[in-house]
């Protein structure tokens, strides 16, 4: 059935429908049947506070969408085998560095001056 074909009221509450879609989320969540919020559309109006809950937040929802859409246009633009070069080149490095302060730990002396715990050589009384 068409839109055309469908009762003034139906068409205008298809409308509601598809400007709410939490209202949608809902009843899909919930199992309810359409009636009883058509029947409730049908008594209250349409900025009744009952519907607030199933309004979309346009405006947190539109950053969120707008962020997203940055996000996979600054996807879009990276070359993966360029950020995997440059990873294994930061692993490297990391093993590098990692292995000079090995090394420098195994070359130091023990602390000849003492217990290492007390550096200064201090005597408690």
């Amino acid at each position: 059935m068409h839109d055309e074909e469908l009762h003034p009221t139906l068409r205008e509450f298809k409308q509601f429908i598809n400007a709410h879609p939490k209202l949608i989320e809902e009843v899909r969540r919930s199992g309810r049947g359409w009636q009883e919020y058509y029947e409730k559309w049908a008594l209250l109006e349409e900025d009744d506070p009952f519907w607030d809950d199933y309004k979309q937040n346009t405006r947190s929802d539109g950053k969120k969408t707008e962020v997203f859409s940055k996000v996979l246009e600054m996807t879009e633009n990276i070359d993966a085998e360029k950020v995997q070069k440059q990873v294994q080149q930061l692993n490297h490095s990391i093993s590098v560095l990692q292995e000079m302060l090995g090394q420098f730990q195994r070359n130091q002396k023990p602390n000849t001056f003492g217990n290492s715990n007390n550096p200064f050589n201090w005597k408690r009384d």
